[in-house]
């Protein structure tokens, strides 16, 4: 939105810069040090019919020395979420703004779902609860991002490369570190504390390669908006959601229909049994590995498209992609689909009565309910203990 004025202050009240939004929305304000800043949007500057989503028009950032801190205010019409519309039609603007929010969580959910397959997937055929999942996610879009502006190429076949990459290193992953742990007899709650420590060695290694600032690709960052009926959006956003379906759907029907996938189904359901039947487990848990890491790469681009990218991007994630898991299923892929979905969706509804920052706790609490009625997620099965 062009025009809205920007104050920045320090923390103790102290004028560093006033800056005005151009005409994608953005603007930019140097400081002399690192420190914490006080930003306010001068409210009166905003359209009549625009107001700050959440109602704050303050953010309070920090900026590290080198780094850029980037600080979001999201608007909405005015009397729409989170307030009752006083204004003859505030009834019909809320059901625009519900509308909105569920293209948005639709959106979300299934950006979380392509990475929560992969994850629901390994364990399922390994009984791992991969922590380190998070950090598949933002390799792919660090991936493509070195592709794409660091040597030249297009975001596409940059992002082709960079999935085929996270391919092969979830391969090596399992290849040469997790299925040497499993030969050793590793137990599955080790594996998962060696998990934490590999999403932290991974995440230290991302901001010494990658740095800490924010970054974009060089390609579809700002996009007008398209309307279809009450949605609006850019349209790489209606593009990002037909790949994620397409996937998605091309994956299920090869769990279904495939030799390799009803040996991954098999291997899910009985390691042991699956072996004596002829099915090489550990290949199968090879492929899986190798399609769970381009699949949570592709995750990756997709959320760094509808975001900047950062290297703590899956680390913000992970505990969403873990709800979704849990949620649907352990261990099934369908229900990672169908609790991704769910917490998706949640997330973007809940703004209309809740303020923003509390979004993805909404989210956690319905998953805590489903689960004290339901404990093996909606797709899960209940199994015998003892």
């Amino acid at each position: 939105m062009n025009g809205v004025k920007i104050v920045v202050t320090t923390e103790s009240g102290q004028p560093v810069a006033e800056a005005t939004t151009n005409a994608q929305g953005t603007w930019q304000v140097p400081v002399d040090k690192p420190g914490k800043y006080k930003v306010t949007l001068d409210v009166a500057t905003l359209p009549k019919d625009a107001a700050v989503r959440g109602g704050s028009n303050v953010r309070t950032p920090t900026v590290y020395e080198g780094n850029m801190s980037t600080v979001l205010f999201a608007l909405q019409p005015k009397g729409a979420p989170g307030q009752p519309a006083q204004e003859e039609g505030g009834e019909s603007s809320f059901w625009t703004q519900a509308a909105q929010l569920a293209f948005e969580g639709l959106n979300l959910g299934l950006i979380i779902a392509l990475a929560a397959l992969g994850l629901s997937l390994i364990y399922g055929t390994t009984g791992l609860t991969n922590f380190a999942h998070g950090e598949l996610v933002t390799l792919g879009a660090i991936l493509a991002y070195a592709f794409n502006v660091g040597v030249g190429l297009h975001l596409i076949p940059a992002a082709v490369i960079a999935v085929i990459l996270a391919g092969g290193l979830g391969y090596a992953q399992d290849r040469f570190f997790w299925g040497a742990l499993r030969k050793r007899g590793t137990g599955t709650i080790a594996m998962m504390i060696i998990s934490i420590g590999v999403a932290l060695f991974l995440r230290y290694v991302f901001l010494i390669f990658f740095g800490g600032q924010n970054e974009a690709f060089a390609q579809y960052t700002a996009q007008p908006g398209i309307e279809i009926g009450p949605i609006s959006a850019a349209p790489k956003n209606f593009v990002a959601m037909g790949i994620e379906l397409l996937v998605l759907i091309v994956v299920g029907v090869a769990l279904l229909r495939t030799r390799t996938g009803k040996a991954a189904r098999a291997v899910a359901d009985n390691p042991a049994l699956a072996s004596s039947s002829g099915i090489n487990v550990d290949r199968v848990i090879r492929i899986i590995w190798t399609m769970g890491g381009a699949i949570a790469a592709l995750a990756g681009i997709m959320l760094g498209l509808s975001q900047n990218l950062k290297y703590t991007m899956g680390q913000d994630i992970l505990l969403l992609i873990f709800a979704g898991v849990t949620l649907g299923g352990l261990g099934t892929a369908f229900g990672a689909l169908v609790g991704s979905l769910i917490v998706g969706l949640f997330i973007q509804l809940s703004t209309l009565w809740v303020p923003p920052e509390l979004k993805s706790v909404g989210a956690l609490a319905v998953l805590i309910i489903v689960l004290l009625f339901r404990p093996q997620g909606i797709l899960g099965r209940r199994e015998r203990i003892g």
